[in-house]
């Protein structure tokens, strides 16, 4: 509870700082930045090298990758009936492709399943959520920001995102323990992701912009925190014999709000910065009230 509790508070503190205009018009950027260089690889480094595997939880670490595939044709196909700029698009792609399956995912299991459940959340936001944010998600970020681009060009984006080259540093170094101040020291840089991340929304969001966004917002919540959650319900039920928990689990993370990390990335390319941070600002409270209506409907 009190992870959700801190997720609220630095969201509101950073609307409030940007009312009382005590911070840096731009000083999202700043944090944006500390959080792609330093939060994110220390989270990847610290929580994927303690990962235990086992074949069964491979549905979990693919659901994040189904749903982010299955967002690129219905935006690309929402942008053509709509009328989306490319900005849009991609911004769309990003937030309502990747959910929040590590800072309300996890809370959430613990709250509605049992802290037992927690490993799940873990193999559902490594090797799935942060792995294709950092190869599909990289790729699509740079693909709308920047137009075409060779293929050399992109595959360096991708290999010298930070978030990637940890994940790289993390498999190679998976059998080598680290010594407790590296654990202490990696666990408190990645501590700060999710503080620093809502602060950062918070700074960005603009509530007037609703106005104007209200077709993609609606559109891309809509797909996130409904379609999304349908589709691997569907799927998953093809499963024969998968574990009941692991069934309900992974159609609660499918369900979750936008990744606050995918909409850092959106902003961080340019990518419709203002509906990058109304999807999380909006979609992230109120997925309080639609986590619940999934986890009654799984217990049906």
């Amino acid at each position: 509870m009190e992870n959700i509790v801190l997720l609220i508070l630095c969201f509101s503190l950073g609307i409030f700082f940007r009312r009382i205009e005590k911070f840096p018009v731009n000083a999202h950027v700043s944090l944006n930045a500390f959080i792609i260089y330093v939060s994110l690889p220390a989270t990847v480094l610290y929580y994927i090298h303690g990962l235990t595997l086992n074949p069964e939880l491979i549905f979990l670490a693919l659901m994040p990758w189904i749903i982010f595939i299955l967002a690129f044709p219905f935006f690309l196909a929402a942008a053509r009936i709509f009328s989306f700029n490319r900005s849009t698009t991609g911004a769309l792609i990003l937030t309502a492709g990747f959910g929040n399956t590590s800072f309300v995912g996890l809370p959430m299991i613990e709250a509605f399943f049992g802290k037992e459940f927690l490993g799940y959340g873990i193999v559902a936001d490594q090797p799935g959520s942060f792995l294709a944010l950092s190869t599909l998600g990289i790729m699509a970020a740079v693909r709308f920001s920047t137009g075409n681009i060779s293929p050399g060009q992109m595959t360096k984006r991708i290999v010298l995102f930070p978030p990637f080259v940890a994940i790289g540093a993390a498999l190679l170094l998976f059998s080598v323990p680290y010594p407790d101040w590296a654990n202490t020291i990696l666990l408190r840089l990645s501590d700060t992701l999710a503080p620093l991340a809502l602060l950062s929304v918070g700074l960005q969001i603009r509530f007037r912009a609703i106005k104007g966004r209200v077709p993609p917002l609606l559109l891309g919540l809509f797909f996130k925190m409904v379609l999304a959650p349908a589709v691997i319900f569907i799927l998953y039920s093809m499963i024969p014999g998968i574990k009941r928990d692991l069934f309900h689990i992974s159609i609660f993370e499918a369900a979750m709000a936008p990744m606050i990390t995918a909409g850092i990335v959106a902003a961080d390319h340019d990518l419709d910065p203002e509906l990058s941070a109304l999807m999380l600002g909006i979609g992230i409270p109120f997925s309080f009230l639609t986590l619940p209506v999934w986890y009654w409907f799984l217990l049906l």
